[in-house]
């Protein structure tokens, strides 16, 4: 499942889920947590169940479901599961604990496909159970991260400095997910980027995630998609590159280091190499 962009979309607006499957995104998030009221998380709820029976899904179409400790996560999954969602995105997500109650429901309600996204970083006892995620579940498809609960659960006046870099806190957030999900072989998922009429700072933002290791990214609006698929894509020189890094051990079996380009290579090197390669097959 290639997952460079997931755009998010209010559950309780068709209008704006059909532009969103026409985005281009890889996958579309339909939400029904914090972008979507009480009073019309039953509508939701409805959409929800109508998009997934359409008979011509060709986008890869994952539903937020409200917290699991909240009255509405049950429900969520009533409406979602009999529509075999790709996948499930997991707000508030507390390490393996949330992963074993959410693979219960889907099993429960005859879903044994759908695929697990958690935002792992959403509350304070979150951050101690980054370590947890391996191992868990065959559903696990990445880790992702968010910057709007944590510092409202801790009383923080704001996750940002003034230049919209994250502060301290937040930076470490963001990197224990990355790390995590290395841990447990899944796509590190970088964050939403809020701000979605300043298209250079998103570009420079979604490179920042390439460049550190994320594999994909959180997406608000449609605009943003190119911007992220031109960050989250490996480029032709990088593709060129790594194809010469493989290729240049393949002739040298047995070779723990080699010479190429007046650069000492080695294993590390063939692994990423081969990261790119496997990210291009994808695409």
């Amino acid at each position: 499942m290639i997952l460079r962009s997931l755009l998010f979309v209010p559950a309780d607006r068709p209008e704006r889920i059909d532009k969103a499957l026409a985005s281009g995104a890889d996958a579309v998030i339909l939400d029904l947590e914090d972008s979507v009221t009480s009073e019309r998380k039953a509508l939701a709820r409805e959409t929800v169940a109508a998009v997934l029976a359409r008979p011509d899904r060709q986008v890869a179409i994952f539903v937020r479901i409200n917290p699991l400790d909240s009255a509405h996560a049950m429900r969520d999954l009533d409406a979602a599961a009999p529509g075999r969602p790709d996948g499930i995105v997991l707000p508030k997500a507390e390490g393996a604990r949330s992963l074993i109650d959410l693979n219960a429901g889907l099993s429960a309600r005859g879903d044994g496909s759908a695929r697990i996204l958690p935002i792992a970083t959403e509350t304070p006892a979150a951050m101690f159970r980054l370590g947890e995620y391996a191992g868990v579940t065959d559903r696990l498809v990445g880790l992702t991260w968010g910057a709007e609960d944590l510092p409202a659960a801790i009383g923080a006046a704001t996750a940002r400095e003034p230049d919209g870099s994250y502060t301290p806190p937040y930076q470490l957030a963001r990197s224990l997910t990355l790390f995590a999900a290395a841990a447990a072989e899944v796509a590190p998922i970088e964050t939403v980027f809020p701000d979605f009429r300043d298209l250079p700072a998103l570009s420079a933002y979604a490179s920042r995630a390439a460049r550190d290791g994320f594999t994909g990214m959180l997406a608000i609006h449609p605009s943003q998609i190119a911007a992220i698929h031109t960050a989250f894509t490996p480029s032709p020189s990088a593709i060129e590159n790594a194809q010469a890094v493989v290729d240049a051990f393949a002739a040298n079996p047995g070779a723990g280091a080699i010479a190429l380009n007046d650069r000492m290579l080695d294993a590390p090197h063939l692994r990423q190499a081969r990261r790119i390669l496997a990210r291009c097959a994808a695409v």
